[in-house]
């Protein structure tokens, strides 16, 4: 059988994904006989001649016209949700790797049950980088209040993921800021919410992102003074808060001045003399009483 070839409509088309993948596995194509591209691949192709003609997609592709010489795949629940997490995963052979699997377990149905394949073991590992991108986003986007023509307030912030998770999240943020109109802009996609509907549009550059505001100074007076240099672990916050983020994180701008210092002003707590609490708090007063569940 010929080589098939399949385009998505974007990186994360999952149905797209599907159609295809259950069409080869019934048409019997091997997984090495299959390529996997999307619509900005040949966009994207800069050593693509520019005097050749455009590629002609037919319709159908041609993997949809395949006869069905096999039963349709059938796979567990937790085989599909491995890989809608997989397919957000910016690895170019991410495709590949799932329709393998698919495949696969057609073929050997006790592989679902190999905890140390090595695609499956892979698989599992880009599913938790994109795990980890989903949380580092909860927790390093940082929105900034702008007006708009007809006064309307909209929150915005700029976050740069590893892999394509913008649409994927943004469920998250609806749910945690739903009375507030806010959204996101990424390099890959944007993503509005007006407090009643999410609307998603083409990535977006830095520059499109909003300067820093006053509320954003007020927020580093606190940061500062919070800042605990007893409490410093460098190397555990750069864990938790990789330096990557930090050019579009307002309190980044203070960790080196604040680190720099931290061993200063922890020695100074230590040698200054204990503090007297302006008002005591009688241990008697705090006593629950008796009768006080009666």
């Amino acid at each position: 059988m010929q080589r098939q070839s399949v385009t998505l409509a974007h990186p994360t088309d999952w149905p797209g994904f599907r159609r295809a993948a259950r069409a080869l596995v019934q048409a019997g194509v091997l997984p090495e006989q299959v390529d996997w591209f999307t619509a900005g691949d040949a966009a994207g192709d800069l050593f693509a001649s520019i005097d050749s003609e455009p590629a002609v997609t037919p319709s159908p592709p041609g993997w949809a016209a395949l006869p069905a010489t096999h039963p349709a795949p059938q796979v567990p629940p937790d085989f599909v949700r491995l890989c809608e997490q997989l397919i957000l995963h910016r690895d170019p052979a991410r495709f590949a790797l799932m329709y393998r699997l698919l495949w696969r377990m057609t073929q050997h149905p006790d592989l679902r049950h190999d905890p140390l394949d090595a695609d499956r073991m892979q698989a599992h590992h880009m599913a938790r980088a994109v795990a980890r991108d989903k949380h580092k986003m909860h927790a390093f986007v940082r929105f900034r209040p702008v007006m708009q023509p007809d006064g309307q307030t909209v929150h915005m912030a700029w976050f740069e993921p590893d892999h394509f998770i913008t649409e994927a999240n943004a469920g998250f943020f609806i749910r945690r800021f739903t009375q507030m109109h806010w959204a996101i802009l990424t390099p890959d996609a944007c993503v509005r919410w007006d407090g009643k509907a999410l609307h998603t549009s083409p990535g977006a550059q830095r520059s499109d992102a909003p300067p820093p505001d006053a509320g954003e100074a007020l927020w580093l007076t606190y940061y500062r003074h919070i800042f605990n240099p007893a409490r410093l672990k460098l190397n555990m916050m750069k864990k938790e808060m990789p330096t990557r983020y930090w050019h579009n994180l307002p309190e980044a701008a203070l960790i080196s001045e604040l680190t720099q210092t931290a061993h200063e002003r922890s020695a100074r707590m230590v040698e200054a003399d204990a503090t007297v609490p302006r008002r005591r708090i009688n241990p008697v007063a705090q006593r629950p009483r008796d009768d006080a569940a009666h």
